[in-house]
């Protein structure tokens, strides 16, 4: 092999710093003052997930609006797979066929839906929506706005930082002694983890990603110890003294995350081979070393894509939806077999909702949509929030089939904060709209 030259080299091992810095590698003498473990693990469905083919009404006056207003799109009654919700509210549902993982997480009371949830400022009507009255997020049914209203949670104010990351903020002093960051995520770099005084550990799917030209033999090495030499020179400017130190905590943590996860044990529940399924796999395998990094509080960001089913929808749904079923099923078995499966919540987001009527062969952009929770210290074999009235033009449709969330985003974040230990006094700070709603807590955790 040839040697590559010194410029090329740095710039090779610069893009590899720049997905695996990680800041706070220091071990504080104190420890913080949480007494157990807990982790959020964020799904985020890109695209826009169907999800009112997710959770259907299968009570026959219910389901029969329902069928009118999905047309060719809507999953045959017989098909669809009975749940039993603890809690009654006069009309029967069922999951879509693809999701018997699922099915059996929610009869066995250790996963719940949140229906109707969407992003809001304040409360929304129909009537206010079209007089021009209601105060709305901006750019509603964009793909891109609506992902960062997830995120962010910021309204129509501007805001470079996501709720995940606020989270963090808040907890930095108490999380000190930790040698991974709060936050960490295995698709990249996403608002949803951004902060102001944190910065988010950046990963690939198996883990952090490699410097190009590392090892442990022969070239290799010697690269590896001349980049230690340049990085670990004395330096005049503040700008190259930052870079150095950046390449520093970049090399600290992917050797002591890889570490780590090599040294993981085997488990025994097996993953889906897919996209989600692999991200799962190594946050079971981070989750299971988290006293060897002595972490307290984890927040996960994986995600899957395809859920623009714009076309070919009744062809693409059914293995989009088993794909979230199987791995987030197999991710809760890891947790159970950890043993941690009360500690770990697992919960999606996805842009929004999609339409209830068929452009002929989809579904268009909508709002209002449901998400399902899991975990041991989920309040399971629940809905959560009202399931609406799938009719087109109904009271809560604004033109098309798109529904107005009777539940906000903040509302729902501002319940899994909360579990994760931030005080009441503080979640209007992870959440900024929650004062405007009623229900600071929607329930569903413990």
């Amino acid at each position: 092999m040839t040697a590559i030259n010194r410029r090329e080299f740095l710039k090779r091992a610069g893009a590899g710093a720049a997905l695996a810095a990680c800041p706070g590698l220091h071990v504080a003498a104190a420890p913080g003052p949480f007494d157990d473990y807990r982790a959020l693990v964020c799904v985020f469905l890109f695209g826009g997930n169907d999800s009112f083919n997710m959770l259907v009404p299968v009570s026959d006056a219910e389901y029969g609006v329902y069928a009118a207003s999905r047309q060719n799109l809507a999953i045959p009654q017989a098909d669809l797979l009975p749940i039993q919700p603890l809690a009654a509210d006069g009309v029967d549902y069922g999951l879509h066929p693809s999701m018997p993982e699922v099915q059996t997480l929610f009869d066995s009371g250790r996963a719940a839906f949140v229906t109707n949830v969407g992003p809001l400022i304040r409360p929304v009507t129909k009537a206010g929506f079209q007089a021009g009255s209601a105060v709305l997020p901006p750019q509603l049914f964009s793909h891109n706005d609506q992902q960062d209203q997830w995120h962010s949670l910021k309204g129509r104010s501007q805001t470079a930082t996501g709720w995940a990351g606020r989270i963090a903020d808040l907890i930095r002093l108490e999380v000190s002694g930790q040698q991974l960051a709060t936050n960490a995520s295995l698709f990249g770099n996403t608002l949803f983890q951004s902060a102001g005084e944190t910065v988010a550990y950046v990963m690939g799917p198996q883990g952090p990603v490699p410097f190009e030209g590392f090892g442990d033999s022969g070239i290799f090495l010697e690269q590896r110890r001349a980049f230690e030499r340049i990085i670990g020179a004395e330096y005049g400017s503040v700008y190259e003294r930052g870079f150095a130190e950046v390449q520093q905590r970049a090399v600290a943590a992917a050797d002591r995350v890889s570490g780590a996860i090599a040294s993981a044990p085997e488990l025994a529940t097996a993953f889906p081979a897919s996209q989600l399924g692999e991200q799962l796999a190594t946050v079971a395998r981070l989750i299971a070393v988290r006293d060897e990094l002595a972490m307290e509080r984890q927040i996960f960001f994986v995600a899957t894509g395809g859920f623009d089913t714009h076309d070919d929808q009744a062809q693409l749904q059914p293995g989009l939806l088993a794909g979230v079923s199987q791995a987030v099923s197999a991710f809760h078995a890891a947790t159970v077999e950890l043993g941690v499966a009360d500690s770990v919540t697992t919960f999606t987001q996805s842009d929004f909702g999609r339409t209830l009527t068929s452009n002929g062969d989809g579904t268009d952009h909508g709002w209002g949509g449901i998400q399902l929770v899991v975990g041991d210290g989920v309040r399971g074999r629940e809905l959560y929030g009202d399931y609406p009235l799938l009719e087109i033009d109904g009271p809560r449709d604004v033109g098309g089939g798109r529904i107005i969330p009777s539940l906000s985003a903040d509302q729902y974040a501002a319940t899994l904060a909360r579990w994760f230990g931030i005080p009441d006094g503080d979640l209007a700070q992870v959440a900024p709209h929650l004062d405007n709603f009623a229900e600071r807590d929607l329930g569903f955790l413990l």
